[in-house]
């Protein structure tokens, strides 16, 4: 038979041995890199679906690289001996995954490494499979795709890469990765095919496992986000309807400017259960609270609605902040999500222009006057009751014209609670007071703390007395 050349290129030579062990130690040590990279994320979020999706795309990453390693030493110890010579390869060894083939269009004969026969699942001792019977062992729904790629090889001596799934006498289904190239005569007429193929089953599995669990994280992150969004529109529609400046009207001279602001966490924290309030009481009283309910998500941010309702009807049933904030407690107490992380509850009468307020586990109000800040006396310590629980302690405090009273959750201030927190809020005393209303303060807090990235929802109340009794 005449010599037979490739149709694109002609014979390839052999790497150098040398420089083909340096590409093997070069893979081997980027295999260890990546599996201590691999040992020492493990133990980050393990049952996460990112924690799933990471520990995947590792295995993957070895995977490939093993094959890589085991591809360079075939490289540079070159090709195995023939069929008849040899032991079978190992199971899970890379010539138990790598076979090769020809077909001679001119006799119609076959010829199949053993490492093909094993890929296939077909018996050594049996005849190799022609070109037209090869599809026999191919799925049907993937029959089409070898053909397209034999006949596009054979008529127009396009070279072969591409994939099928066989299914083997065992019933096991492989997926195979098929290289070839047709191999012409010396009249320039296609006179054989040879081919490589290459078991990838273990390769898809792990990149079908990457896909998925990114999938699954991606699901996740879709759900978080629409929960997030849900409890904001919640929490929206809970929150009064006023925006900026509100004037409530009383039956005495003098009247309360209010204006609020809710600031949100980043995106990466979800919606929690913080809440203000302002309502004219139907004796003429000004209702005020802020606080937060631990937890986040949809579910807290509907137990906020309830409860943002229940400590407006109990005002309007005529309770002070003190008798409020007992029976919140005892109603929190009955369910069993969520808790209450803390509130303050004002009552502004504004007859003596007289503030009473009661506080559970929250941020003292904070009054501007006169170009200084401090935050006001506590009432006394919560009382531990002999049958109704905690009894709260109530404390007064007389305003004037002129003054600002803020009304803040914890989270305010990035980075700091309590008195640090406190500290710097009084520091804007100067620039408060240069601010005519209750949204001109509101903006000022805003502008010096809300553009920082935050890790706590917080919800800020500027109250300002105007007018005279």
């Amino acid at each position: 038979m005449p010599s037979h050349l490739s149709a694109d290129r002609p014979a390839a030579q052999p790497p150098g041995r040398g420089s083909v062990d340096a590409l093997i130690s070069q893979t081997r040590r980027l295999k260890g890199d990546v599996d201590a990279v691999r040992r020492d994320a493990a133990g980050d979020e393990p049952d996460h679906p990112r924690g799933r999706w990471q520990r995947a795309l590792y295995d993957l990453a070895l995977h490939q690289l093993d094959d890589l390693d085991e591809h360079l030493a075939q490289l540079r110890d070159g090709p195995p001996p023939t069929a008849a010579a040899t032991e079978p390869a190992p199971e899970g060894s890379l010539l138990s995954r790598v076979g090769s083939a020809e077909w001679n269009l001119l006799t119609d004969e076959a010829s199949w490494s053993e490492e093909l026969y094993r890929i296939l699942g077909r018996d050594p001792a049996a005849a190799p499979l022609t070109l037209d019977e090869l599809p026999s062992v191919v799925l049907d729904e993937d029959r089409p795709g070898l053909t397209a790629m034999v006949t596009n090889c054979l008529v127009d001596a396009r070279p072969i890469d591409g994939e099928f799934r066989i299914a083997r006498r065992d019933g096991d289904v492989r997926t195979v990765h098929m290289m070839g190239e047709p191999v012409l005569d010396t009249d320039g007429s296609t006179a054989s095919m040879w081919a490589v193929l290459r078991d990838v089953s273990e390769l898809r599995r792990s990149e079908r496992a990457v896909s998925e669990t990114r999938d699954s994280l991606h699901r996740r992150r879709e759900a978080a986000r629409s929960e997030q969004r849900l409890a904001a529109e919640l929490q929206e529609a809970a929150l009064p309807p006023w925006r900026g400046s509100l004037r409530l009207p009383h039956r005495v001279p003098g009247v309360l400017d209010l204006a609020a602001r809710r600031l949100p966490a980043s995106t990466r924290t979800p919606i929690g259960g913080d809440w203000y309030d302002a309502l004219e009481l139907s004796d003429g009283d000004t209702l005020l609270s802020v606080g937060d309910l631990t937890g986040q998500g949809v579910a807290v941010t509907s137990n906020m609605t309830m409860l943002l309702g229940a400590v407006r009807g109990m005002a309007m049933a005529g309770a002070g902040p003190a008798q409020v904030m007992a029976w919140l407690n005892q109603l929190l107490d009955a369910t069993v999500q969520p808790a209450l992380g803390s509130a303050v509850c004002c009552r502004y009468r504004p007859g003596t222009r007289t503030l009473v307020w009661a506080q559970a586990g929250h941020p003292a109000p904070l009054l501007f006057r006169g170009g200084t800040g401090r935050v006001l006396d506590a009432p006394d310590g919560v009382l531990l009751g002999a049958t109704s629980g905690p009894v709260y302690g109530q404390a007064e405090e007389v305003l004037q014209a002129g003054d600002l009273l803020l009304l803040h959750t914890d989270g305010l201030v990035p980075g700091h609670t309590g008195a640090a927190a406190a500290h710097r809020l009084l520091g804007l005393a100067p620039r408060l007071t240069g601010d005519r209303t209750a949204e001109d303060c509101v903006h000022t807090v805003v502008e010096e703390f809300g553009t920082h990235e935050r890790e706590d929802n917080a919800c800020l109340l500027a109250v300002r007395l105007t007018g005279e009794a």
